[in-house]
Formats: C-alpha cells, structure tokens, sequence
C-alpha cells in the first residue's frame, strides 16, 4: 500500500443510484489526485449487528468475526475515508449506523474524564443524496441531521473534516449535476 490510500465505503443499496454515482466521481477524483483507492459496499458485506459487549473498547476491535475486520485493516491504513450514504427518515441506512456501532472501540477509547479519539490525522469527506426536494431536505432536516449524525461517528474517532455534498431531489435525477461534481472534486484537493 502506498502512503495516499483512500477507504471508499458505500452505505446504499442502490450500486446504480446517485449515492452511488458521487462516490464513483470522488473515487475519479482521488484516483486523478495519485491516491490508491479500495472501494466497499456495506450491502455486499456480513457485518452482524453490535451486540453491546463492549469487549472493543479494551481489545481495540470488535471481537466478533465477520467482514469488521477487513473495514478495521482498511481504516487504519487510508488517509482519507470518503462515507456516501443517502438520507433514510433523516438519518443514515441501518448498515451504515452498524457500522458506527461496530467500529466504536476502533476509533475511540472511554478515559475517566472523556472520550479520546484513536483516529486523529485522517480526514473523511461526506457524500449523501435525498429524494427531498431543496430547500425542503434542509428545511425539514432531512439532510443536515443525516450529515450531523455522520459527523459525529467521524469527529469522535478525531477525524479532520474535508467537505460534505448533498444532492437533493435525486429520485428526479439520472446523472450527477455538473455543479455537483465540481463540489465533490474541489473537496478532494
């Protein structure tokens, strides 16, 4: 592996959809940029769900063995995490907040007083698409309260921020936007 390694994760079931669609023109991008890039697909995955053992905060990784592992290789060596998950009820798809739950000894441990964060000096860029029409996906929450709930998971593992991009209105859509793709590739610099 080289020293610019990007951890693609799709979180949507649709491979075809426009989640979908913005994690393949980040992938276009970071690959132009000279990054290594491994792409997953969280639907394709057999991830069980947590079961709250907590066993991972002193072993470091999730003590159940499925597809966690490989993810947990994979975020340590990546640079960069690049999260496309579209907006369900205002929040992300249930395999993409099992893995949050999964990865919680991973990227944090619990001290006396706090939280400390095990994933400080890697950056991640948000990808999301909601068939909400604007402003109403703002208006309503739809979109923000998904990317909140994402920054969350990553500014918790001490994850540096590098952009977020919605498309809204996507059950409309065939293809990204020329806008929308020039928001994606100006966040990957």
């Amino acid at each position: 592996m080289s020293d610019k390694n990007v951890l693609a994760i799709l979180g949507s079931p649709h491979p075809n959809g426009m989640t979908s669609a913005m994690l393949n023109q980040a992938i276009r991008k970071a690959k132009q940029l000279g990054y290594d890039v491994t792409k997953i697909n969280l639907y394709e995955k057999k991830l069980s769900f947590c079961t709250g053992c907590r066993a991972c905060m002193n072993t470091h990784r999730c003590v159940q063995n499925d597809d966690i592992q490989e993810i947990v290789s994979l975020l340590h060596h990546c640079q960069i995490v690049i999260l496309a998950a579209p907006v369900y009820w205002a929040n992300v798809p249930a395999p993409v907040k099992n893995l949050f739950d999964r990865l919680l000894g991973t990227v944090m441990e619990e001290t006396k007083q706090f939280l400390k964060p095990r994933m400080r000096g890697k950056k991640y860029m948000i990808l999301t698409s909601c068939n909400t029409p604007v402003p109403f996906s703002w208006l309503l929450g739809q979109s923000s309260r998904a990317i909140r709930n994402m920054d969350q998971f990553f500014k918790t593992a001490g994850m540096k921020k590098i952009g977020s991009v919605v498309c809204a209105n996507a059950k409309n859509k065939k293809t990204l936007s020329k806008h929308t793709v020039k928001k994606i590739d100006r966040r990957l610099k």
